[in-house]
């Protein structure tokens, strides 16, 4: 029986991305049909397990311009749409996309954004993620070195008892067993 491999995808207006993750994968075959039929196949694993996947695309695609790169860690595919346009989803058909299919964020555009420049225009909204690093670290860093929140709800029973005992210690001397019995007496 054969496995489904994870599948990533987004889109430009004139493309579909879409992301095979298999690592290690041996002998890859993948098949694109012009009426938009994408069929992968591929053993991959300790056992050469095989995996499979057939996705019936929203429309049609231009066979000839589409890329394919087989990568160490994944199967990457650049499908020229057929005619330009934003699809409303990857799959054909009604329905939700099956669980192993999910968006691919980090290649992802809202069709408002998306200026036909491709790939490598990723806008981050004019947000400077430097300033980041330093503020989670230093905040975390000092949160946990300077709280002692556990450390006293800790500590302050152990030393009650510490300063209950030593009192109770010296008050006894030697008859510590005898308490003991009468605290007892009464529970039983």
């Amino acid at each position: 029986m054969s496995r489904h491999p994870e599948v990533k995808w987004a889109q430009r207006v004139d493309k579909v991305y879409i992301t095979v993750q298999l690592s290690d994968s041996k002998n890859a075959k993948v098949d694109l049909t012009p009426d938009g039929v994408f069929t992968f196949s591929a053993s991959a694993g300790a056992g050469d397990h095989l995996y499979e996947l057939k996705l019936e695309l929203f429309d049609k695609v231009n066979i000839e311009e589409s890329k394919i790169n087989i990568g160490v860690r994944s199967i990457f595919c650049v499908v020229q749409k057929a005619e330009n346009g934003w699809w409303k989803k990857l799959l054909r058909g009604e329905g939700k996309a099956p669980h192993n299919v999910k968006v691919d964020w980090d290649k992802w555009v809202d069709e408002d954004d998306d200026n036909g420049d491709g790939l490598g225009d990723l806008d981050l909204g004019g947000m400077d993620f430097s300033k980041f690093g330093g503020m989670g670290n230093d905040a975390m860093g000092d949160d946990f070195d300077e709280s002692d929140d556990e450390e006293q709800e800790v500590s302050k029973p152990a030393q009650e008892s510490t300063e209950e005992g030593g009192e109770h210690d010296a008050g006894k001397s030697g008859s510590g067993a005898s308490t003991e019995k009468h605290e007892a007496a009464p529970s039983t």
